[in-house]
């Protein structure tokens, strides 16, 4: 796919979900004043990094993983020599959940279709997923159920999956958010990032 034909193709979800009025979040962004957060990056990235769904400064600016959790990531990225720009990151969920609470189920399902767009639309290497909401969906979603372990166990163990567009090297990894309550994990954190350069060099 070309670059410009991507580009309408991520302009279409996006239109989608601004009108996405059959969510039970549609009416919370409404009425607080939010987006719904997409994605951003590369459209050509080898690595895409998936989490679970966007906090209140993602959902006020749009634009995923700005706040907390973001800066962790962004250092997390530094450190590993991996350029933000270079790389796509979005969420499962598109719109907050209220209160910043876990995503739900029938959420995950129903917001699931646009992240499997997305994935299709830019045909990763390698997806590396953000805490175990979005490693429960994508082992779920590429026939890897039997792989499933907590996130304690599973973290830094690569699978590979075939997808439709080719095979994919899948990473879970920690959420961010693991190092902004315990900054002494974010050494762990890195330890399993880096395992992305000799996936990603390939």
């Amino acid at each position: 796919m070309m670059q410009d034909q991507k580009q309408r193709a991520m302009q279409a979800i996006h239109k989608e979900l601004v009108a996405f009025h059959v969510s039970p979040l549609y009416e919370e962004r409404i009425q607080s004043g939010m987006q719904p957060v997409i994605g951003e990056g590369s459209l050509q990235a080898r690595v895409v990094f998936i989490g679970e769904a966007p906090g209140k400064k993602e959902a006020l600016s749009g634009r995923p993983f700005c706040g907390a959790s973001g800066k962790v990531l962004d250092q997390l990225l530094e450190e590993s020599d991996l350029a933000r720009e270079d790389v796509y990151i979005t969420n499962i969920v598109k719109d907050r959940p209220p209160n910043n609470r876990d995503p739900k189920p029938e959420e995950i399902t129903l917001y699931g279709p646009f992240l499997d767009r997305q994935l299709f639309i830019i045909q990763p290497q390698i997806i590396a997923t953000l805490g175990r909401f979005s490693m429960e969906y994508i082992l779920r979603r590429y026939g890897l159920e039997d792989q499933l372990r907590s996130i304690s166990e599973a973290h830094g163990v690569a699978h590979t999956a075939i997808t439709d567009f080719g095979p994919v090297c899948i990473l879970p990894l920690y959420h961010p958010a693991v190092a902004v309550y315990n900054r002494k994990r974010f050494d762990e954190l890195l330890t399993d990032m880096q395992l992305l350069n000799s996936f990603y060099s390939h």
